[in-house]
């Protein structure tokens, strides 16, 4: 036994004799790497593989020693945790730390290493370079000359900057400056404004202020919701230039605004189509194309750590430092760290970024840009920037002949048919004589314009005489009205709110939807309704009303029952006789009723209980009938300052059961009535009927269905888009249910056009753009009369406390508006 246990303390002291030696030798083999550390967020995981990829390709170039790659992650600006974190791995023999791409986790990181003497490598544009820092970045000073340059040889006259937030203040001050007073007229703004990534309200100014010249001073993480933004409020067209001054431009989708005819170029530090950055980037992603959507995937950043490494390790060819443990607890310093910074920064290779060398100061020098514009065909370089030469440009010349497209609009001539239709085609009040295009005015009109300058053609207008948009005569089987103009070829297109049908469909072609609608009912405004013989009873339900009585009755009976129980309720109704034969009791069945009728109408009564139940009794009912009165005065005062309306019909069940004898019908020949006519649901197949069966009801023109509608008891059938039109300017009438179907106006040419593609692209254009939006408000809200009830429900509240209108009177807040509403119409 003893020998057993012998046997078990020599392998135990056997095993932690080993373990010692693994531990002292781990500290040997330690002491005598050269590690090399990263800093990188939890968001940038690809900085951690290619500071691996670094570093593998480093040692393969390396004889006698090899770099460690020793990285930690934090939380995207946690300066805590970097400071903390950075302490832990200083212990681990480093001769170099690569930064976080944070500002404020960088700046810890760079004070630690700056306390320790330990060369910290900096990838970001930092205006502050101390030792020992090397900064891989070009200096943000030099990024305000290279935008100075492109605004220079793009012949710019005028600009306006929109930066991002004040971390790029220093950049646009150092542009600002390098121009001087004298120079040109210049905007700044500001487009992120905490508004959770909404930049819209700054690029509608940008829009209504007609600049169109932008340089773009943001990060790449913001830079692709802020293009974004700006086609949705139509900052995206010819008529706009953009200079990006990020240069991660390489890494940017451009795609979705090739064929948006805005003019983007940008600058770029990292070349695509060179090979060694093709080479590293399939590298790192293990794709033979690791370039996604036209985009490369490398970013200024990651490709700055790369070639942070390869100068570190050429640096430690030619020299040799023993590097040691540091702690952030004690005033131990590397003392070899600033003699290795001096010597990287006499150091001149070519890397992922390009040439790198280092002036005095330790700033980047010598290096050059790709200038680059998008084009239709994507991302091409139209020049280079150097620090030497400055912004030279070299478009190249088109190496293949292209073919003249057929479908091409551009100095084309086209005959449009319309017709008076309010707001799409109208004649313009001017009491001068007008001919030609200038006589006509309204939305289609509008539309036809912005198209012509999109596409390059030229129009003129004609007006259909008879105002029939095109239907089919049932026994001739020939079609009318304007579409029979574009079928015989003496109208190109026609436009007005002509709805696109089946039938429509087979005669002509027409273009996407410009306009989504469907088809409703227009009808007068709910009136107030008269006041009722018992409103009084409103406040309570017929329920609370019966119980209330119930109770009454309940609580009389009561009263009745224990007055006749208790003796203290029985009185001797002759004081001069002691003992009485009788005696009298107040509490009969007809005064318990008059006592809590009494009390309900807060009155009282001349009764008053004495004994103990009948008090109780009394007491319960009357605070009953506090609360109650209470309630039913509060709910009266509600009820009778509440404006009850009525309408006979609220959708178009009750139309069709002519609930409240409402007359209805729909304009003769046009396509409401046809959809009727074809109809395969009950309720409108006897809408039809009705319509059918009593023509004195149809009517000839929309403006005289509206104008039945204001004078009778008749509501009329049309369209969603003529109904929100006629609302905003006659207040007494409204739209009643919902659509009853969906459709769109379109565009209409002749069948097979081989311009209807082209036409359908540019309407989707201007509607991605929110030009059709824009529009649409013009003519429906503020031309001809629109927001008339708009105005009138402002001036109400003038109007019911009695306000003058005299200056020195005060106004209430939306009076203001009021009147400069005014003063535009």
């Amino acid at each position: 036994m003893f020998k057993k246990l012998k046997f078990k303390l020599n392998n135990e002291n056997i095993f932690l004799w080993f373990l010692s030696f693994l531990l002292f030798s781990n500290e040997i083999i330690n002491a005598q790497k050269t590690n090399v550390g990263l800093i990188y967020e939890n968001d940038y995981t690809d900085m951690e593989k290619i500071f691996q990829l670094a570093i593998t390709n480093a040692n393969t170039n390396m004889e006698d020693m090899y770099l460690n790659g020793v990285s930690i992650n934090i939380e995207s600006g946690n300066a805590f945790e970097t400071s903390k974190k950075l302490c832990k791995m200083l212990r681990q023999n480093l001769v170099a730390v690569f930064g976080p791409t944070s500002t404020m986790a960088a700046k810890h990181a760079m004070s630690i290493c700056d306390a320790k003497e330990l060369p910290f490598i900096d990838t970001r544009p930092d205006f502050v370079v101390e030792l020992p820092t090397i900064n891989m970045h070009p200096h943000p000073t030099q990024l305000a000359i290279i935008l100075k340059d492109l605004v220079t040889i793009l012949e710019w006259e005028a600009f306006t900057i929109i930066y991002e937030s004040g971390e790029f203040l220093p950049i646009v001050n150092d542009l600002l400056q390098l121009y001087g007073p004298s120079g040109p007229t210049t905007v700044v703004r500001r487009y992120e404004l905490d508004l959770n990534g909404d930049y819209r309200n700054v690029l509608r100014r940008i829009r209504n202020s007609g600049e169109t010249s932008l340089i773009v001073v943001g990060s790449a993480d913001t830079l692709p919701e802020l293009l974004k933004q700006a086609q949705q409020v139509g900052l995206m067209t010819g008529a706009y230039r953009y200079i990006i001054s990020d240069l991660d431009f390489q890494t940017l989708d451009l795609e979705p605004y090739q064929h948006s005819d805005a003019n983007i170029t940008g600058i770029r530090l990292i070349s695509p189509e060179n090979e060694f950055v093709l080479e590293v980037a399939k590298a790192l992603y293990e794709e033979e194309d690791p370039y996604v959507n036209v985009s490369c995937p490398l970013t200024v950043n990651m490709a700055l750590v790369y070639d942070g490494v390869q100068l570190l390790a050429e640096t430690f060819k030619h020299i040799m430092f023993r590097p040691v443990s540091l702690n952030c607890n004690d005033d131990v310093t590397w003392d070899k760290g600033y003699t290795l910074v001096n010597y990287m920064k006499s150091l001149s290779i070519k890397g992922l970024s390009g040439d790198i060398k280092f002036d005095y100061e330790g700033l980047r020098t010598d290096f050059s840009l790709d200038i680059i514009e998008l084009t239709v065909s994507g991302l091409q370089k139209i020049g280079t920037w150097s620090s030497d030469e400055g912004a030279s440009l070299d478009r190249p010349a088109p190496t293949i002949t292209v073919e003249p497209d057929q479908r091409s609009l551009v100095n084309r001539s086209f005959v449009v048919i319309t017709a008076i239709s309010e707001p799409y085609g109208m004649l313009k009040d001017s009491p001068a004589t007008l001919e030609g295009n200038d006589q006509f005015e309204g939305f289609g009109i509008e539309l036809i314009e912005e198209l012509g300058k999109k596409l390059g053609f030229s129009y003129t207008f004609r007006l259909q005489e008879d105002n029939k948009y095109g239907s089919i005569d049932p026994v001739t089987k020939k079609w009318n009205g304007m579409l029979l103009e574009i079928m015989e070829g003496r109208a190109d297109l026609g436009i007005t709110d002509l709805t696109m049908t089946s039938d429509r469909e087979s005669a002509v072609d027409f273009t996407i939807p410009f306009m989504n609608l469907g088809i409703a009912i227009l009808f007068r405004k709910p009136m107030k309704e008269p006041p009722k013989l018992f409103s009084f009873m409103s406040p309570f339900s017929g329920e609370v009303w019966l119980w209330l009585g119930i109770s009454c009755v309940s609580v009389s009976l009561s009263m009745f029952i224990l007055g006749r129980i208790s003796p203290a309720e029985w009185d001797n109704p002759y004081p001069c006789i002691e003992e009485p034969t009788e005696l009298e009791n107040q509490f009969s069945l007809t005064n318990c009723f008059w006592f809590s009728i009494g009390a309900l109408l807060q009155q009282g009564s001349e009764l008053a209980p004495k004994g103990f139940s009948t008090r109780s009794v009394a007491s319960f009912w009357s605070f009953f009938i506090l609360i109650m009165v209470s309630s039913y005065t509060a709910n009266l005062a509600a009820f009778l300052t509440v404006e009850s309306l009525s309408t006979p019909i609220e959708n178009v069940d009750d139309l069709a059961a002519n609930k409240g004898g409402v007359n209805y019908g729909a304009k003769v020949g046009g396509s409401t009535f046809k959809f009727f006519q074809d109809a395969k649901f009950p309720t409108y197949q006897k809408m039809y009927e009705f319509m059918d069966s009593h023509p004195e009801f149809m009517t000839s023109t929309n403006a005289e269905g509206v104008q039945r509608v204001e004078d009778e008891n008749y509501a009329f059938l049309m369209e969603s888009t003529t109904i929100d039109y006629i609302t905003e300017r006659r207040c007494t009438l409204t739209q009643v249910g919902l659509l009853l179907d969906e459709k769109g106006y379109g565009i209409a040419m002749k069948k097979n056009s081989p311009f209807r593609d082209v036409l359908s692209q540019a309407v989707l254009e201007l509607q991605e753009q929110g030009v059709l939006v824009k529009m649409k408000t013009k003519w429906w809200k503020e031309k001809r009369g629109g927001g008339a009830c708009t105005v009138s429900l402002l001036l109400q509240p003038i109007r019911e406390h009695n306000i003058r209108f005299r200056a020195n009177l005060e106004y209430p807040p939306h009076f203001p508006k009021v009147i400069a509403y005014i003063r535009a119409k």
